[in-house]
């Protein structure tokens, strides 16, 4: 992967959090790291300067991680709706990860941060993209990761009508 072509935006409230990424992004070779202390400053940096991925903690003032994707993904003035987004966060609970998945977050990484799992993340992001998805109360990455090989219907819901209706047959 070449690493030295991409542009990584840092959105976090915490100093030394972007410069410890900052520090691993240039260790892997990544020349173009751009930084933002929230949200909303993220958004202006993204108006002026081309970025590939976005890597954003999500517990944040005055604008947190999830209301920045939000913003990023389905504000009408948004730089780059589908920019790539690792949520980087310390409160991995299932309900805190639900939500940042639902506002559209294409990755996560647990704190503490090492470099191995920043090269994992961005490696699945560069390698491994997932198609966006815009239905009406949703838009960001494909939230299934999984292909089951062995499903052979069109619906892949439990709660899909026809899907209903072929498992009564």
């Amino acid at each position: 992967m070449r690493f030295d072509l991409l542009k990584i935006l840092l959105v976090d409230d915490n100093h030394h959090m972007r410069v410890l990424l900052t520090e691993i992004l240039r260790a892997i070779g990544v020349k173009h790291v751009y930084e933002a202390g929230d949200g909303a400053e993220a958004l202006q940096i993204m108006r002026t300067h081309q970025v590939d991925i976005v890597m954003s903690d999500l517990a944040m003032q005055p604008l947190d991680g999830i209301d920045f994707v939000r913003l990023l993904r389905n504000s009408a003035d948004s730089p780059n709706q589908m920019a790539p987004v690792i949520m980087i966060t310390g409160h991995s609970t299932s309900r805190r990860v639900g939500e940042a998945r639902d506002a559209g977050v294409n990755e996560f990484l647990a704190k503490p941060v090492t470099a191995r799992g920043v090269i994992e993340r961005i490696g699945e992001i560069v390698e491994h993209p997932r198609p966006y998805i815009r239905a009406p109360d949703f838009f960001g990455p494909e939230r299934r990761r999984k292909n089951e090989a062995h499903y052979a219907g069109p619906w892949r819901r439990s709660t899909d009508p026809e899907r209903d209706q072929s498992s009564e047959a």
